[in-house]
């Protein structure tokens, strides 16, 4: 059995576009990870991290005290019982999941904007229960930033929840 390394026929245009998109994204993180422009998408990681710790808690009878996010990209989920050898390892797969989770999400525009909803309700919740101010800046400039996103989506030319095709056939 020899593998196709030519991948003849494997995608369709839009899989492609799907793929080239991805390949961009994860370039343009590369180069700009150590520079203050990426800081509040780190911060949203970490924020995602500690609510996986949380949810594993809540999920195995514990109580979930606080959650804190610092502005030096660090984080702590403070419990009180609960099985602690799920949800130690909760944090890593939890902001793993949700990754894949939004990613997938952004493949159908409506799927892009419920997830973009379901976000903003949960940044709003976050933003009222949150113990630290970096914790509400984040959720506050989040907010503003999908809001900013979704207005660019509906009122302008401009389509950042969605693959414009003509773009598309330019890459």
């Amino acid at each position: 059995m020899n593998p196709n390394w030519e991948l003849k026929g494997c995608c369709n245009h839009d899989q492609k576009a799907f793929i080239i998109t991805i390949a961009i994204f994860f370039l343009v993180i590369l180069a700009l990870w150590r520079t203050f422009l990426l800081t509040p998408f780190k911060l949203i990681t970490v924020f995602l991290h500690e609510v996986s710790h949380a949810i594993a808690c809540k999920l195995t009878c514990g109580q979930v005290e606080g959650i804190e996010v610092h502005a030096n990209e660090g984080g702590v989920t403070k419990t009180r019982g609960g099985a602690y050898w799920l949800i130690l390892p909760a944090g890593y797969l939890g902001s793993s999941f949700w990754g894949m989770l939004l990613v997938l999400a952004s493949t159908n525009l409506l799927t892009a904007r419920i997830a973009a909803g379901c976000l903003g309700v949960a940044l709003l919740v976050v933003l009222f229960i949150a113990q630290n101010w970096t914790l509400r800046g984040l959720c506050i400039g989040f907010i503003i930033f999908l809001g900013v996103i979704w207005l660019l989506q509906e009122k302008t030319e401009v389509r950042i929840l969605r693959c414009d095709e003509q773009l598309v056939l330019s890459l």
